[in-house]
């Protein structure tokens, strides 16, 4: 079976250097540094111009926990709306309950939203109180995979329950490791828990163009370097894509 890769981008640029680097999915989000949010409507309007590459958009509308009130949910459905509207393929969504608990009432709401869609559900999995209850309730909501880092800090340290996860989907949903996946861990990442697809940032370091610097001066953080930025490396995407396909 052909091993698929996914890339988290977070730009038009990093969409290009995906699929250039061979890899056959993107999950499109914004502000990767606090674990990613929804993009804006313009920035997935322009990343689905690109061909040859499907275009998965996370649906998130904030920071920190997972745990949504009604506005929050509104928002959510009203993004993955636009989403649809916008020619992504899938959506990227998720939610719990303060237990810690899949929310099916919210999740319900976005499915229904998505329908016609490929649907993910994200690492709130990897904060949930039970993976294996909370996996028959992702199946039940009908949706594609689970990215999930096998409730570990990287998806390498979690390669024992995913591949449990593996084991217990018996096929019904694909169980798809991320976080800390690279050219050297993928394949073993793969090979060890039976899952068919993965997920990496495959990200590297990109200077600025300015040639003018005004230093001193930060639009967020203090430490924050505002003449750098990571972005998607193509020669890291084809290191991953080589590894788990050789």
């Amino acid at each position: 079976m052909y091993n698929i890769l996914e890339v988290c981008t977070g730009s038009v640029e990093s969409v290009i250097s995906a699929r250039n680097g061979g890899a056959q999915r993107a999950e499109l989000c914004a502000a990767l540094e606090i674990g990613g949010v929804t993009p804006s409507a313009g920035l997935i309007s322009e990343a689905r111009k690109i061909e040859g590459i499907a275009l998965h958009v996370l649906i998130r509308p904030r920071g920190g926990d997972f745990l949504y009130d009604k506005e929050e949910t509104a928002c959510m459905v009203n993004d993955i709306i636009t989403a649809k509207e916008l020619g992504a393929d899938g959506v990227v969504i998720g939610a719990l309950t303060a237990e810690g608990e899949i929310d099916i009432a919210v999740c319900r709401q976005l499915t229904e939203a998505a329908q016609g869609m490929n649907i993910t559900f994200h690492r709130a999995f990897d904060m949930c109180r039970d993976p294996f209850a909370a996996l028959e309730q992702i199946i039940s909501l009908g949706c594609n995979r689970i990215l999930t880092s096998g409730q570990a800090a990287t998806a390498e340290h979690g390669i024992e329950l995913l591949k449990k996860l593996v084991e217990k989907a018996e096929g019904r949903i694909s169980i798809m490791p991320g976080c800390g996946v690279n050219a050297g861990n993928a394949a073993k990442i793969l090979h060890a828990s039976g899952a068919h697809e993965i997920h990496a940032s495959a990200r590297a370091n990109v200077g600025s163009r300015m040639l003018y610097r005004h230093n001193g001066v930060s639009m967020g953080n203090t430490d924050n370097d505002e003449f750098a930025r990571k972005e998607t490396d193509p020669k890291e995407v084809k290191r991953i894509i080589e590894a788990i396909n050789f």
